[in-house]
C-alpha cells in the first residue's frame, strides 16, 4: 500500500465500516505525521537538543523512542474528525527503538507516552497549557508532562498522581526531577537541558565530542607533566649523586674514608 496520510484515507473513503477501515489501515511505518514545521528556528533548535542529548545519554538502550513534533495517532474513528495531536516533543520508554513516520497507538501495543514537553508560543501556549494537559491527563494518562518557553524561560511540569495533574515542585536550582527518566529537567543558558542526579549537564553529541576531546588534551597535558617531573626528579637525582661523588673525592684527598662516615 502506498504511503498516505490520514487526511487521505478519509477522503478516499467516504463510507466505510469500522471493520473495512481497520482492513485498509496501514502501519505505523505508512500513516504520515501531520503537524506543521515549528514555530521558529529557536523551537526546532530546542527540540533537537532534547532529543539527541536524550538519546546520547541512553545510547546503550533500545528500548525507547523519542518523537519531535510527529502526530501521535490514538483513535482509528476519531480520525475522521481530524482528533490527534503532535507533541513538540514526547518519549515513549519500553517499546523498541528505531525510526517511525508517526506514532499510531494501536500499532504500538496500545503504548502512549510516558513524558510529554511542549514548547509555549505566542500561538499555541494556552492550548499547551489547558486542551493539551487536559487530554494528556485524560486520555493518554501519560506520567509526566513538561511546557517550557523559549521565549519567556517559563518552565513547568507536572506529575499523574491519583488520575490527575500534580504540579512537580523545583528544587533551590530551579529543576524538576523526572520519575521517567530518572533525570533532572531544568533551564540553563537558556535552554532546557536534562541533567543527570549528581547534577552534571547531560550533553548533546556535539558536546560530547568536546568533552572528549577536552579530556584527551588534559589527559596528554598530565601526562607531559608527569613526564617532566619525572624528568626532574631523574635530573634531581644525578645531580645529588654527582655532589655527592665530588665530596667523597674531597674527603679522601684530605685522607678522610667518607664511607666511614
Amino acid at each position: 500500500m502506498a504511503t498516505m496520510t490520514a487526511e487521505g484515507i478519509i477522503k478516499t473513503q467516504k463510507s466505510i465500516t469500522a471493520e473495512e477501515f481497520a482492513a485498509i489501515m496501514p502501519d505505523a511505518s505508512q500513516l504520515l505525521s501531520e503537524e506543521p514545521e515549528m514555530e521558529s528556528s529557536l523551537h526546532h533548535e530546542q527540540a533537537v537538543i532534547l532529543e539527541k542529548s536524550l538519546e546520547r545519554w541512553w545510547r546503550d538502550r533500545n528500548d525507547f523512542f523519542i518523537g519531535v513534533n510527529l502526530t501521535i495517532y490514538f483513535s482509528r474513528e476519531r480520525l475522521k474528525t481530524h482528533e490527534f495531536r503532535g507533541p513538540d516533543v514526547f518519549i515513549v520508554t519500553g517499546t523498541e527503538r528505531g525510526p517511525r513516520t508517526s506514532w499510531v497507538v494501536w500499532e504500538e501495543d496500545g503504548k502512549y507516552p510516558n513524558l510529554i514537553i511542549e514548547l509555549l508560543s505566542d500561538s499555541t501556549e494556552d492550548i499547551d497549557r489547558e486542551i493539551k494537559k487536559d487530554i494528556y491527563q485524560d486520555r493518554f494518562r501519560t506520567p509526566e508532562y513538561f511546557w517550557f518557553s523559549v521565549e519567556k524561560l517559563e518552565f513547568k511540569g507536572w506529575r499523574l498522581a491519583n488520575g490527575h495533574y500534580e504540579e512537580i515542585a523545583s528544587d533551590e536550582r530551579g529543576w524538576k526531577w523526572s520519575e521517567v527518566l530518572k533525570l533532572y529537567l531544568g533551564v540553563a543558558n537558556g535552554r532546557l537541558r536534562y541533567f543527570a542526579a549528581d547534577g552534571t549537564l547531560v550533553p548533546t553529541p556535539e558536546e560530547g565530542e568536546q568533552q572528549a576531546v577536552r579530556r584527551a588534551e588534559e589527559a596528554e597535558q598530565a601526562k607531559q607533566e608527569a613526564e617532566q617531573a619525572r624528568q626532574a626528579a631523574e635530573q634531581a637525582r644525578v645531580e645529588a649523586e654527582q655532589r655527592a661523588e665530588e665530596l667523597a673525592v674531597r674527603l679522601r684527598a684530605l685522607g678522610i674514608d667518607p664511607d666511614a662516615l
